[in-house]
């Protein structure tokens, strides 16, 4: 979930709640990443992720789950923000590969083993190197999986294989982290999406899951097909200005992002604009994106 800013660029808890109720109720997500990359976490302070925190498990913590982002670089910062989200009512937790610092596997072992002893939510790793540069490798899935809390892994790795082994070795669930490969993580044995997307079309996701898993395979391409589009759109911006824009043009305004990502280009306007219509989507304010 993206974090919503006023026009002074500060927190807005009142637009929070009301987009977490709209992407719940609405567009038919049956979840919410709270303070993850796509909520410009490197920016949000620690005050204001536990304000947007408790803020969206306010909203819909009742009939949705709400997942932290809780990860950093530094390992005793990533405990503090695991600790913080407990008090604050999450769910679980959405740990991510420590970036920049490159460390080797048992460096990512011991800090997911020591975020994951923390508190007592079930965490789910992020395993995503082509911004931590590290994967996390198979055999240090293993190990991890061996903790009774880490439950999960969001992938960003696009390795088919790598997840595959993972999942016939272990009971760790896999969820695609990255849209356009939903379906194809579908088919190996993944269970679900953490996505960007969802934003505007999780109702379509939402039955492109349900089809798949009732063996409508072909039903669930044809989901896909129609939602080629918006992947391309996505992947051409950027997570955090698609999904400001997709929301702006559909009607629900998020503010722009923090520094350093811009407000949309013009260009980044019109490509968007195009590619949700082409997508068949509703376009409820489709000149706002450009103020």
């Amino acid at each position: 979930m993206v974090t919503p800013f006023d026009e002074d660029g500060k927190l807005d808890l009142t637009l929070a709640q009301e987009l977490a109720t709209y992407l719940v109720d609405s567009v038919g997500n049956d979840g919410l990443v709270v303070n993850g990359t796509t909520g410009e976490s490197p920016t949000t302070t620690d005050h204001e992720k536990e304000q947007l925190l408790r803020a969206v498990v306010e909203a819909v913590g009742d009939r949705a789950t709400v997942v932290a982002g809780a990860g950093t670089n530094n390992t005793e910062h990533s405990v503090e923000l695991a600790r913080a989200a407990e008090r604050a009512g999450a769910h679980g937790l959405l740990v991510v590969t420590p970036y920049y610092s490159r460390p080797p596997q048992e460096g990512l072992f011991q800090h997911f083993w020591t975020v994951a002893d923390a508190t007592e939510l079930p965490v789910m790793l992020y395993d995503i190197p082509p911004r931590s540069v590290v994967p996390i490798q198979v055999d240090t899935l293993k190990r991890l999986a061996e903790h009774p809390r880490i439950k999960a892994v969001k992938d960003s790795k696009h390795d088919l294989l790598a997840g595959s082994e993972v999942m016939a070795s272990t009971d760790l669930a896999y969820y695609s982290g990255e849209d356009p490969l939903n379906l194809p993580w579908l088919s190996v044995g993944a269970v679900g999406f953490v996505s960007v997307i969802g934003h505007v079309v999780g109702d379509r996701l939402r039955s492109m899951l349900d089809a798949y898993e009732s063996g409508d395979v072909a039903g669930a391409r044809e989901i896909h097909n129609g939602l080629l589009p918006v992947y391309r759109s996505m992947n051409f911006v950027g997570g955090v200005i698609f999904s400001k824009t997709a929301l702006r043009l559909c009607g629900y305004e998020t503010g722009q992002p923090r520094l350093p990502l811009p407000a949309a280009t013009e260009e980044q306007v019109r490509l968007i604009t195009s590619d949700l219509w082409d997508a068949g989507l509703v376009l409820v304010n489709p000149d706002a994106a450009q103020r």
